[in-house]
């Protein structure tokens, strides 16, 4: 299948590096002391980190540099064939399914401990792990493209 002469796998991949790089730019801007979406830190802790704590910015911009590599892999660099990018696209739908897995389950605290908040736990049912399921996918696919 193709849409304006990019295949539909093509178009995926585009989509999952994009979405990858997008969440490592929110993590920049958490970093930098941004609250965004929120109205609040205590809110955007309870929501998305699931507990009182507010990590530093070294630590986003640890994360932030994560899913740009992992953007970047799933973009076809250093180059689309290469064992190394090959190796770094199953690390990162490995990651990816594994977080979808354990958010999905409940038991996303098993990798980050606390993360028990009721609207942290809700919005990994709803929105993260289905997000990372999806990410884990596109990643797979980018290996086919």
């Amino acid at each position: 299948i193709q849409a304006r002469g990019m295949s539909v796998r093509t178009l995926s991949c585009v989509a999952t590096a994009t979405t990858l790089l997008g969440i490592g730019g929110l993590h920049v801007v958490w970093g930098r002391g941004a609250t965004f979406p929120f109205a609040s830190r205590d809110r955007l802790n309870d929501v998305v980190i699931g507990r009182n704590a507010t990590p530093s910015p070294g630590a986003c911009y640890g994360v932030a540099g994560l899913l740009t590599g992992a953007a970047c892999l799933v973009a076809g660099l250093p180059t689309p064939r290469s064992s190394l990018r090959r190796a770094g696209v199953c690390t990162v739908a490995l990651a990816l399914g594994t977080r979808a897995t354990l958010g999905f389950a409940g038991k996303t605290e098993l990798v980050s401990p606390g993360s028990v908040s009721a609207p942290f736990l809700r919005m990994d049912r709803r929105v993260f792990a289905p997000l990372c399921a999806v990410l884990a996918i596109g990643a797979a696919a980018s290996l086919r493209s």
